[in-house]
């Protein structure tokens, strides 16, 4: 049996690509495929997202545990290449063995009618794979950030998705938490006036040095596609601007925990086309960072912290704002059933394209810290 442990180990020998990813878009037009129709199943609130969860790893198990307090999402699959794992998760979430999934079994999920969506929580480098695998299923796609390795991936996910008929949605948990949102609307409004600087800091210590994040085949680079995601993304909904320049510097202390091709440190700056500039930095060699401040002509707004689990911090030059912690993963999966299920349109966008736009600015602060210049985004 297949299992996700050998899927890792054949791809940082090198990465070798699933043999349907390569002609992916070409063959599902051949084939005239249509995505099977979904009738997801309904409570008092509304229709209920029956999701099936694929890479049963540590943040999956967040994941699952805020699933539990959503009245609209709900575990209904399991995808891993662990048994054990299959066993005990099937046990806890009430998931029958029919619908517990290997990696060389779920394209059998295709047949399952009480799946919606997969959502894809697996190292970087299976996202697109993965993904193709689930759109060829018809069913809809969740994705963790970053989306892919490089835009190029990320485009391809796109059109696959769309040619299938399914959505494409990345696993941005920040876009719904309400501190958040209120700094994004109180900029909309102006009441910070002509927004000039951002900066972003996004970084931890990281542990284990064998773990897939430190691997280049598997995670596509180091602290960036990680942490650092989180500057990029959050410069963009905070300024409210998509930056037209990026100029980069890496820095590396530890050069065997850190090989060649996987990042410690980079700092990057960024342009927007009203003028406005961000500095940030993106590292896994530092603690107690994790800090947004954006400054404008007539106020400020600062997240300390901004992107952690939470609670969220937050003030203005107006005071503290003030909103209940509720599970980031929690919000975020109930928003995803309107999303899917009812068509709503989130504040900030959370669908394929907005993770592409991150991953250009990823594609082009490494082409900055290669060639030493400024980038065009």
């Amino acid at each position: 049996m297949s299992t996700r442990r050998d899927f890792i180990q054949k791809l940082s020998l090198p990465l070798m690509a699933m043999p349907f990813a390569a002609s992916a878009a070409n063959e599902l037009e051949k084939s005239g495929f249509t995505a099977p129709k979904i009738t997801p199943s309904t409570v008092a609130d509304g229709p209920v997202l029956r999701v099936a969860l694929m890479g049963l790893g540590g943040y999956c198990n967040m994941v699952a545990k805020a699933i539990q307090a959503c009245p609209r999402v709900k575990i209904t699959a399991l995808v891993s290449g662990t048994p054990a794992k299959l066993a005990s998760w099937g046990e806890k979430y009430q998931v029958p063995e029919s619908s517990r999934y290997n990696y060389s079994t779920v394209d059998q999920i295709k047949d399952n009618m009480e799946v919606d969506a997969v959502y894809i929580i697996t190292p970087n480098a299976l996202h697109k794979d993965n993904a193709i695998q689930i759109a060829r299923a018809g069913k809809h796609v969740i994705v963790e950030k970053p989306m892919a390795l490089n835009a190029k991936e990320g485009k391809e996910m796109i059109d696959y998705c769309k040619k299938a008929g399914v959505h494409l949605l990345v696993g941005y948990r920040m876009h719904f938490e309400p501190k958040t949102l209120e700094v994004v609307r109180m900029r909309r409004e102006g009441e910070f006036g002509k927004i000039l600087f951002f900066q972003g800091l996004s970084g931890f210590v990281i542990g284990d040095p064998k773990q897939w994040r430190l691997n280049k085949a598997l995670a596509g680079g180091g602290s960036m596609m990680d942490i650092g995601i989180y500057s990029i993304n959050g410069a963009r909904y905070m300024v409210g601007e998509e930056p037209i320049w990026v100029t980069a510097q890496e820095t590396k202390t530890d050069f065997v925990k850190f090989k060649e091709g996987v990042d410690e440190t980079i700092q990057f700056q960024m342009g927007f086309p009203s003028g406005a500039v961000a500095s940030c930095l993106s590292t896994y060699a530092l603690n107690n960072l994790d800090r947004f401040f954006m400054d404008g002509t007539k106020g400020f707004a600062e997240l300390k912290p901004a992107t952690g689990y939470g609670p969220i911090m937050a003030r203005t030059n107006k005071g503290e704002i003030e909103f209940p912690h509720v599970t980031h993963q929690t919000v975020q999966m109930d928003e995803m059933a309107k999303i899917l299920l009812d068509g709503k349109q989130p504040i900030i966008p959370m669908d394929g394209e907005e993770g592409l736009r991150d991953l250009r600015i990823v594609d082009a602060i490494y082409e900055a810290v290669r060639t030493g210049k400024k980038v065009k985004v």
